[in-house]
């Protein structure tokens, strides 16, 4: 019902940059939110970065002012831009939205996730 296409990973040295966008088609009627989460080899899957459909967003503890995440409504996406990237960003990235669909009978959100893209920081 609901597709992501994420793309913008790649291999990048340390203190370089990236953008990460994730767009969303299928049966929307709206986008509660929209998320990256990333998880490293061994590591749990954590929260990266949310953007809520008013604007307000959050952001992981170790994110401190590098990253910044931004959606473009009319087109379904979201962006997140990484800058000041270190060794430890290294892990795949994966977009989530949480929607609620054309036709559903109760407002309660469903949620997606992308298939990730791999961030990989090295010199």
């Amino acid at each position: 019902q609901v597709q992501l296409v994420e793309s913008g990973g790649g291999l990048v040295q340390p203190g370089g940059s990236l953008r990460l966008s994730c767009a969303a088609s299928g049966s929307i009627l709206s986008i509660v939110v929209m998320g990256w989460y990333r998880q490293a080899p061994g590591k749990q899957r954590e929260l990266v970065a949310n953007i809520y459909s008013g604007g307000s967003t959050k952001y992981g503890d170790f994110v401190k002012g590098r990253f910044t995440i931004s959606r473009d409504n009319p087109s379904n996406t979201s962006y997140l831009q990484m800058n000041s990237l270190e060794f430890e960003d290294t892990a795949v990235y994966y977009c989530q939205i949480d929607v609620l669909l054309l036709g559903q009978r109760l407002p309660v959100p469903h949620g997606y996730w992308g298939q990730g893209t791999q961030v990989t920081v090295s010199a």
